[in-house]
């Protein structure tokens, strides 16, 4: 294949992706008084709201979530690059939902599962016959001793997790550090974490950035890892590894970021040895990541494992939950092995939709999700690996023999500049 061939498989993926395997016209309406409630209109809950929209008719299709604004989140990573503005990621929630969906734009309060009702902030009780529970994951900012989100862009500490301007603000830290050099510190939490790859691409954007400008012999990098390993994937691991050795960024295992003292520049970490203490000149911040307070106080999460983060118990394969079979969990929130990724959700969305109408129906369930997750690993601005990756870590190519997920090729680099953001945007429309 060559060049332009590439080229045009990468522009037209997007809608490929988009339309593969689904075609609302095709697809008969159900008849249904169903009352239905989302909680959360992320990536996972609008999608859903979109075709249940357009898959049902008659039913009472409820979506709630305060934010104003939708987040395309796998561009945070560019903005704190300094490859994308922090407007980039930004749209209206309303952009994207059909007119017969009804937004309630407040907070979910608290979820009885054994009266079916669903309480807002602003004093609404919402009874529901189906659930579906996709408000994604809170960063747990407040569990790291002497850190607060006023500190992001000063004084050499960065944090793109917690949104736009802060994405923003790590660039101006990250090029600042890229101009003086010193010990930077890239760090990634203990706890499950949504798309585990992105500690890795800034570590990875920030040493060839500082390459290309002629200062990376003034930058002494290090990744602290929070156990033995450097993804989730061994083969992976072992690639991101080997990459390190040659870029000659240092690995640090089983560190996990406990404090930060931003006067003296230095940061706490346990390891199993006991506390160290580390000078930085940069840092990169993620937190620990939970699920959030009212999922956790609901008496939906697991109760025998992620019990300091609380995400929802569910089947791994048709993401119901196992004690309360009109309750479903999308998303980050879900309680499964791998699947916090935009590429995740856009797989579990149909087995959802599937497990919803079958249940309307008094039907099986027959569609599945077996762990899929899809990591575009930038390792260069420029060059990517296209991981993807199912429950029993399998590498799962969507382009065998065509891109190889383990190279650093262009071509991966343009699936995420070019198609993953027009798959990401019809996958909220319903259509991927």
């Amino acid at each position: 294949m060559n060049r332009r061939q590439l080229l045009s498989l990468a522009a037209g993926s997007g809608a490929a992706l988009a339309t593969s395997g689904y075609a609302n016209g095709a697809r008969a309406q159900v008849a249904t008084k169903a009352r239905i409630v989302i909680i959360g209109a992320g990536a996972g809950g609008t999608a859903l709201a979109n075709r249940l929209a357009d898959r049902l008719q008659g039913a009472e299709i409820t979506l709630i979530d305060p934010r104003v604004d939708h987040l395309y989140q796998p561009g945070l990573t560019l903005v704190a690059a300094g490859l994308k503005p922090a407007d980039y990621v930004l749209s209206k929630t309303t952009d994207w939902l059909p007119k017969s969906v009804n937004l309630i734009q407040e907070a979910a309060t608290a979820i009885d599962a054994e009266t079916q009702i669903v309480a807002t902030e602003g004093g609404q009780c919402i009874a529901y016959d189906f659930l579906v529970v996709a408000p994604g994951l809170v960063l747990d900012h407040d569990a790291i001793d002497g850190f607060h989100l006023d500190m992001v862009g000063k004084d050499g500490i960065g944090a793109l997790y917690a949104g736009p301007q802060y994405a923003a603000a790590t660039w101006q830290a990250a090029q600042a550090y890229v101009e003086t050099g010193g010990v930077g510190l890239f760090t990634r939490p203990a706890t499950e974490m949504k798309c585990a790859g992105a500690p890795l691409k800034h570590t990875f954007l920030i040493e060839d950035i500082a390459r290309n400008a002629g200062t990376r012999g003034k930058l002494d990098m290090h990744y602290m890892a929070n156990n033995d390993s450097l993804f989730g994937v061994p083969i992976v691991s072992e690639k991101v590894r080997m990459l390190f050795g040659d870029r000659q960024i240092d690995p640090a295992y089983s560190h996990v970021l406990r404090a930060i003292d931003a006067g003296a520049k230095t940061a706490t970490f346990d390891t199993p040895e006991g506390a160290v203490t580390r000078d930085y000149d940069y840092i990169h911040v993620i937190p620990p990541q939970r699920a959030p307070e009212v999922i956790r106080q609901s008496g939906l999460s697991w109760v025998d494992k992620w019990t300091d983060q609380g995400w929802v118990e569910c089947d791994k394969a048709t993401l119901r939950h196992l004690r309360y079979e009109n309750i479903w969990a999308l998303g980050d929130v879900a309680g499964v092995p791998k699947g916090k990724t935009a590429a995740s959700v856009k797989w579990q969305v149909p087995v959802v939709e599937d497990g919803l109408i079958a249940a309307i129906e008094g039907r099986d369930p027959t569609e599945t999700y077996n762990g899929y997750t899809s990591c575009p690993m930038i390792t260069r601005v420029g060059r990517a690996m296209l991981i993807e990756f199912d429950y029993n870590n399998n590498l799962t190519p969507s382009f065998p023999g065509i891109i190889a997920p383990l190279e650093e090729l262009w071509i991966s680099w343009l699936m995420k500049e070019v198609a993953l953001k027009a798959t990401y945007n019809a996958m909220l429309r319903g259509r991927a």
